[in-house]
């Protein structure tokens, strides 16, 4: 699963006119915003310039291309004592998230979060980035803490819940687990991501009616998705001659 919410955000206004036509490019047609954006650095465009390319290569998911362009853009705009700095280590925290590397996610991710400048859902966004990094590290614990201050800043935000139930799941921690998904389920039952990670924990505590349930409904929601398919193979399960206890998918 991989966002890049804050990549989609223009600077907060007042916004340079050739900026925002660089972003609306980068969307529309992102090989010829690559271009535009190098134009636009040459004429002084600068650490907004760099976000542009990053944001281009974002939307062809070339990640490692668009991780070195947001670094770019933040360190440029960090020389320049630019507080647009801390979004652009969020970004790129997220591309590096994108391309497998969670050491040098966590260490843009953690030049965001120093700063103090980020507040709200993007602190909680970028915590959530963080907290992805640290478990890909084997980090659960330190993980755990930066997923409850996100749910602190961003507290309706379904991902959150989502990520800290699967988290709780995998460090074992049943009730928190059903807890949070729960809750993930109040705000985004139509996520086939959501349904699956239900019937995961359903499956844990032995509940296979409502395990399948689950399933079957990831399955519907997204039939062709990584989610739906996943939870297609966890229903094969049921097949068999004794379908109970059910079991979930390996942790994903």
């Amino acid at each position: 699963m991989f966002l890049l919410p804050l990549a989609l955000q223009a600077a907060d206004p007042p916004i340079d006119p050739r900026y925002k036509a660089c972003l609306d490019l980068a969307t529309s047609n992102p090989e010829a915003a690559q271009n535009e954006a190098e134009r636009f650095r040459l004429a002084g465009g600068g650490a907004r310039a760099r976000q542009c390319l990053a944001l281009a290569y974002s939307m062809q998911e070339k990640w490692r291309d668009a991780a070195i362009a947001f670094e770019a853009a933040a360190q440029e705009a960090a020389a320049a004592k630019d507080p647009t700095a801390t979004r652009y280590w969020a970004q790129a925290g997220n591309a590096w998230l994108a391309t497998g590397e969670p050491v040098k996610a966590y260490a843009a991710l953690n030049n965001a979060l120093t700063a103090g400048a980020l507040t709200g859902q993007d602190k909680g966004e970028a915590l959530l980035d963080r907290s992805r990094a640290l478990v890909a590290a084997g980090q659960l614990a330190a993980a755990r803490t930066d997923l409850d201050a996100a749910l602190e800043e961003a507290p309706r935000d379904p991902l959150a819940w989502l990520l800290s139930a699967t988290l709780a799941r995998r460090m074992n921690d049943l009730p928190r687990a059903q807890s949070d998904i729960a809750q993930a389920l109040r705000l985004s039952a139509d996520d086939a991501s959501v349904q699956l990670e239900a019937g995961n924990i359903a499956a844990m505590a032995g509940d296979a009616d409502a395990a399948k349930a689950a399933w079957e409904a990831a399955v519907k929601i997204a039939p062709t998705g990584v989610a739906g398919q996943s939870a297609r193979a966890a229903l094969g399960q049921f097949d068999a001659p004794a379908p109970v206890p059910a079991t979930a998918p390996p942790n994903k």
